[in-house]
């Protein structure tokens, strides 16, 4: 396979299919029907329904069933800046402790690469007697949920104190959940695995009373095998329990089942958990060569000797066979010990292929492979993988290619959750903020700090966007006092494997990063072979991509980067703390680095996989506005302290970052630099800085609501340079403000524009070389309408306007989709705009509002994009803020029908739409 890459090299080449594996969404892969004593060769059943759970520990049994002791903390500062140096990690003995650690570190034993370092399990079943995991406890008590579930989201919030760093909602604590399995006698001598794809946090798995592993890492995805444990056609009871801790995070990072659940039913001889592994090492618009390789396990206690033979389909965009088969790996024998492993390699050629890649210049197509297994000449198994034919080139001097066509990096870093949502995936959600990020232009996405849902990685396959995929946001050091650095040690190694497993064939995954600013780059030389021993696992697991880490204080002189394959800067590229207003400060300071990092490494491609950093809040505007391209938020200079907003100027950052022009400069002078991801595409829980106080962050480019901020046009005009389009700022309702100044500011991907105040000209403007918006500084307000005509290569380009709001009069309510699915997930994101009489928004509207629906349907929650707000998300009553507010609405499962929206207000006209939810097959 000629697929690979040298550190050394000048121009890395990745050339790949990449498979999306079976376990992906129910609705494109069900499993076939069972017929009378026949059972399906493959399984995968959702057992997200049904749950009972309860907050806390039986009486008496909760130290006793802790992973392992934790250090005692005290006097956390969560407010402390992002970029603070990480300290060292604390190590606490566990000797003679009565905790489970040793019964589930043998959970990740398939990922552990030397088997003499693999954990022997202990004798026992610990937690046997606590009544929770027993089958005969009632539980009719315990709150009746579905997953994905997230247990704080729905507040209350933490007003007052310590917490903001993880957005002030109650994530800390102990969850149980327990549901019943239906295992049919028919099952007996199959295996029966139970698939999380993620639990926050120390997860610990119960099988009729039986311990049977667990995962401590929240992000990650994991199985366990539940067959020892099963009483086929008895009463299986499940429980598993989450131990989430405090001062554990940055950010919120939910809590409890907040990822699907399935069971996987399989023959004991079967493809192994992400056992399939495709590579292209030639593609071309003629051909494209396919390898297949197939890892089976045989759980049996006699050797099995299988045939496994594969073919090539093509699918559409939701995942569904389009055609006939257009390739074939012809069968070939396999003997596989008892209790063992083995693997089959397989090669065929898909002529003129349809290669998958980045919209708007190319299309993201797939393929899928279908892989039968045969014994004794019956099928035993049948797996089906997703993937993507496309060949990526890392060039140092030009950036990155996709199937020979230069594509610039326009991405954006993405947090975990959904806003109101909290963490509970959720497809439609998900999808919502892709399709607004692709509006604005955005074709890449840095999962930051963790590896995503899977859900996720498969929509950015079907849409076209390229993947930082990211595993750690800390090593040995810590950041906070219990973060992940307590497992790291232990775990470093099983979680990145099992995510480059898990991820390694999705096409839009192009770049693994194995964390995130760090604290080993501090340490010389020990940090850089941390950095090296991870990169290492990347290359056993993926020798087709590079591995990185994202470096915020690291300088090419330095060790670290040296261990790395790209270079990734945070803030580092346009500098840090770079100018006289932070003179004398303690803080981290850097002059701009791109040059001196392409010095150092010439035949390494270089990135910003964290830019910007800018802050606003949707729809203020604060005066004066600062003449740089780039200030930091201090009061008076863009911030209001006293009432926790930054202005939408698109000027103002925290003080490590820049705003979006200084960076746009940046990158242009650097044309060697492949492309950014902006912090943050959206708004997040937690981390909400510059103003600690608050619930969510300020970064974003679309509130936490969803709703754009003025910056988000400022990115789609330099992203979609061939889009018309103007944007104008500030809104125009000033009525303070007669005769005062008030700059006007224009985001176009025009060249130029000319400015009319109540039809009077204002001048024209010219972007001039590195300018990245036109700037009316000198306007007088006077109430009326604000209009701007812009420009391209001397021909009308776009046209905007903004106009004086009267008073608030009556309700908009306009749904995203007026169609869903009857299925209990699908959503409606409803938007309610304040108006005046005339159909203008009124821009600072605060008026309380009330949200109710008749129909098929219920509000799950709601949200007005106010960073501030600490309305619980499933209330139905929140005010408007700056004219707008969010209602989301889910329909009530298997039951189509209208459902009727309703947004009432005092003194205002009601508003209502429907969505119809319409039947879905089952």
């Amino acid at each position: 396979m000629t697929s690979r890459f040298s550190p050394d090299c000048r121009v890395l080449v990745f050339r790949r299919v990449v498979l999306a594996l079976c376990w992906l969404p129910v609705w494109a892969l069900a499993s076939p029907a069972r017929g009378p004593g026949e059972a399906a060769p493959r399984e995968r059943i959702s057992i997200d329904g049904g749950w009972r759970f309860h907050l806390g520990d039986a009486p008496g049994s909760d130290w006793r069933l802790s992973y392992d002791v934790r250090p005692k903390v005290s006097g956390v500062d969560d407010a402390k800046a992002a970029d603070t140096e990480p300290t060292a990690g604390v190590a606490v003995s566990d000797a003679g402790a009565r905790v489970l650690k040793a019964w589930i570190l043998p959970t990740g034993n398939a990922f552990i690469a030397d088997p003499a370092k693999r954990y022997a399990r202990p004798a026992g079943d610990p937690g046997a007697r606590v009544p929770y995991v027993q089958a005969g406890f009632d539980d009719r008590s315990w709150q009746r949920v579905d997953l994905p579930h997230d247990w704080a989201i729905a507040g209350p919030f933490i007003e007052k104190g310590p917490g903001g760093g993880m957005g002030r909602l109650p994530t800390a604590g102990i969850g149980w959940y327990r549901r019943k399995l239906d295992i049919p006698r028919a099952d007996a001598g199959r295996r029966i695995f139970l698939d999380v794809d993620g639990a926050m946090s120390y997860a610990e798995v119960w099988l009729n009373g039986h311990l049977v592993g667990g995962w401590p890492y929240g992000y990650a995805s994991w199985r366990v095998d539940l067959t020892p444990y099963v009483v086929p056609g008895g009463v299986n009871q499940l429980a598993i329990r989450l131990d989430n801790p405090p001062d554990s995070s940055r950010w919120y990072p939910g809590a409890g089942l907040y990822r699907n659940v399935w069971l996987v039913v399989t023959d004991p001889v079967h493809v192994a958990h992400w056992g399939t592994t495709v590579t292209t090492p030639e593609v071309s618009p003629q051909r494209a060569s396919v390898a297949l390789r197939v890892a089976i396990d045989n759980d049996s206690s006699a050797p099995a000797e299988v045939s496994v033979a594969s073919s090539v389909y093509p699918i559409d965009g939701h995942g569904v066979i389009d055609g006939q088969a257009v390739a074939h790996l012809a069968p070939a024998s396999l003997n596989v010990p008892a209790h063992g492993q083995a693997s089959v390699e397989g090669n065929t050629v898909v002529s003129h292929p349809r290669l998958w890649g980045p919209p708007p210049g190319q299309k993201p197509n797939r393929y899928v492979a279908v892989t039968t297994v045969s014994r004794d000449g019956r099928v035993v198994d049948r797996y089906q993988t997703r993937f993507g034919i496309r060949a990526i080139r890392f060039d140092p001097n030009r950036g990155l290619f996709v199937n020979g066509e230069h594509v610039p990096i326009r991405g954006v870093n993405r947090h975990d959750d959904l806003g109101a949502l909290g963490t509970a995936f959720n497809l439609r959600a998900a999808q919502r903020q892709l399709e607004e990020l692709q509006a604005m232009g955005c074709n890449a996405l840095r999962m930051s700090h963790n590896p995503p849902a899977p859900e996720l990685l498969e929509l950015a396959d079907r849409m076209g966007f390229l993947v930082m995929d990211e595993i750690f946001d800390c090593w040995y050091r810590q950041k906070n006092p219990l973060d992940f650095h307590l497992i790291f040690r232990d775990w470093h190694e099983q979680d990145l494997r099992a995510m480059l497993r898990r991820d390694r064939n999705h096409p839009s995954v192009f770049l693994w990063s194995v964390g995130n600013e760090v604290g080993e780059q501090y340490t010389g030389e020990a940090g850089a072979a941390v950095a090296r021993e991870l990169c290492d696992i990347v290359h056993q697991e993926d020798p087709t991509r590079p591995a990185t880490a994202s470096m915020n204080y690291a300088k090419s002189n330095m060790p670290f980067p040296a261990a790395l394959d790209v270079i990734s800067l945070n803030y580092q590229g346009e500098g840090i703390r770079d100018t006289p207003f932070f003179a004398g400060t303690k803080a981290i300071h850097t002059l701009p680095q791109y040059g001196a990092f392409h010095a150092k490494f010439p035949d390494k491609m270089i990135l910003s996989s964290e830019t910007a950093s800018a802050f606003s809040t949707r729809g203020v505007y604060l005066f004066p506005v600062t003449d740089q391209i780039s200030a930091p938020v201090r009061d008076g200079s863009g911030g209001d302290s006293a009432h926790q907003l930054v202005s939408a100027y698109g000027l103002y950052a925290v003080d490590f970052g820049s705003s979006p022009d200084k960076v746009f400069r940046a990158l242009d002078q650097h044309p060697y630099v492949a492309g950014e991801f902006v912090w943050t595409g959206w708004d997040y829980l937690g981390e909400p800085t510059p103003y600690y106080s608050a619930r969510s962050s300020y970064c974003g480019l679309i509130d936490l609501a969803g709703f754009p901020k003025d910056s988000y046009f400022l990115y789609q005009a330099r992203w979609r340079p061939d889009l018309p389009m103007a944007h104008i700022l500030p809104s125009w309702t000033w009525p303070d403000r007669v005769g005062k100044i008030t700059p006007v500011h224009v985001f176009t991907s025009g060249d130029s524009g000319e400015l009319f105040l109540n039809g009077r000209s204002l001048g024209r403007r010219v972007k001039g070389p590195f300018q990245y918006r036109l700037r009316w500084d000198e306007v007088r307000y006077e109430p009326g309408v604000l209009k701007v005509v812009t420009y391209k290569a001397g021909r009308v380009w776009a046209t905007d306007e903004v106009r004086t709001a009267g008073a608030a009069a009556k309700l908009v309510v306009s749904p995203d989709r007026t169609v869903i699915r009857d299925d209990g997930r699908d959503l409606s994101f409803v938007t309610v705009r304040v108006e005046d009489a005339r159909g203008t928004l009124v821009p600072d509207a605060d008026n309380p509002l009330e949200f109710s629906v008749t129909g098929p349907g219920e509000i799950v929650a709601t949200d007005n994009g106010d960073p501030r707000s600490f309305v619980p998300f499933p209330s139905h009553q929140r005010p408007a803020f700056n004219g707008l507010c969010l209602v989301i609405v889910r329909s009530i499962p298997g039951h189509p029908g209208p459902i009727v929206v309703r947004a009432s207000g005092a003194g205002l006209q009601d508003g209502t739409a429907t969505v119809s939810a319409e039947a879905s097959a089952r």
